[in-house]
This record gives C-alpha cells, sequence and structure tokens, in this order.
C-alpha cells in the first residue's frame, strides 16, 4: 500500500510593501512522502512571493510538480487555460526549464540548498537564452530555518520590504533575502 500524502494547512497574512500587496489567504497542501518540509516550506515562499494582487484573471495554485512532470511546483492560469506563470521549485533540469518557458509567459525559479550554486554553475549557460526565464536563489541556511517553521496547522504572517521577506509564525521568525541569478528579460 502507497503512502500517503500529510495534510497541511496554512493561513497566510501578506503584506508585500514591494508590489503594494495585502490579501489573506487560506492554503492546504500536501507533503508528498518524497517531500521534505523544506520543499513544503519553499512552495509557501513561492505562492507568498508570486501571488497576483487580483485573481480576475485567474489563481495562482498548487500544480502536481513532484507527481507530474508535466505540471511546475505552482502555476497561474488565466480564465481561457493558458498558462500565465509557471513556477518551479529545486534544481531541475535544464531542458524541463526550456519547455517551461515555451508552454508559459513567465518561468520563475527558486533554487535552493547547498549545491544550489553547484547546480547553478553547470546550466547558467543552457539558461542564459531564455527570455522569459527569472532564476532566484534562497540561501540553504534560510530555507532550512524556514523549514523549522512548518506545523500541520500554520499561521504564517509573511512581510515583503525592499527585496527582503520576513516569515513569521508563534513558533519563530525567519528573514529570506533572495537573490536574483537570471533576471527574465522578456
Amino acid at each position: 500500500m502507497a503512502i500517503k500524502a500529510t495534510i497541511y494547512k496554512a493561513a497566510l497574512q501578506i503584506a508585500d510593501m514591494d508590489r503594494g500587496l495585502y490579501a489573506d489567504h487560506a492554503l492546504t497542501l500536501a507533503l508528498q512522502p518524497s517531500e521534505t518540509e523544506e520543499r513544503l516550506m519553499m512552495r509557501l515562499l513561492a505562492f507568498a512571493l508570486q501571488v497576483p494582487a487580483s485573481d480576475h484573471g485567474g489563481a495562482l495554485q498548487q500544480a502536481r510538480g513532484l507527481a507530474d512532470s508535466e505540471e511546475p511546483d505552482l502555476w497561474h492560469k488565466d480564465l481561457t487555460g493558458q498558462i500565465k506563470h509557471w513556477i518551479e521549485l529545486g534544481q531541475p533540469d535544464d531542458r524541463r526549464l526550456a519547455k517551461a518557458c515555451g508552454r508559459a509567459d513567465r518561468v520563475t525559479l527558486y533554487c535552493y540548498g547547498s549545491a544550489s550554486h553547484i547546480w547553478w554553475a553547470g546550466v547558467q549557460a543552457k539558461l542564459s537564452r531564455l527570455a522569459n526565464l527569472a532564476v532566484w536563489q534562497i540561501p540553504s541556511e534560510q530555507s532550512q530555518a524556514l523549514a523549522k517553521l512548518a506545523q500541520r496547522s500554520m499561521q504564517l504572517q509573511v512581510t515583503v520590504q525592499d527585496g527582503h521577506v520576513w516569515m513569521s509564525t508563534e513558533h519563530g521568525n525567519v528573514e529570506i533575502q533572495p537573490h536574483v541569478l537570471k533576471p527574465a528579460t522578456a
């Protein structure tokens, strides 16, 4: 019998001064057996940083990135089903990112982990030609600290100001400083 996913619930309060976005979101997240809490919290971070101010043109949704190679971790589709924004986590294959850039208007990757700089050195030249791809790096110690905030039921406050992110719960807070490795040029 297959091991089932563990369900996490997050009440997310976002105050993004950089984008002028103030919103509350209730999310239900499935932690897959092959997934870590660090990756789960990175999905929450990516959601908070990329959620649009309005869902009138479609909502940012969780996809089946780990379970389905044809889907990202998060995506924003418009009301016609066109993929507006494809969001990946980790250190995916450069061919996967190239395929995503062909399918979506925008692609954003949040890489993290202690080997992310090694991965980036190996794929940087291949990804430089993808104009609609933005690559961000989250320092390993910050993504690991974020994982320590994970609870099955969470109340998270996310504050973004001047490119710095603070995620807080009743169990602590973490400052995150995403570093842009490759800005989107399209």
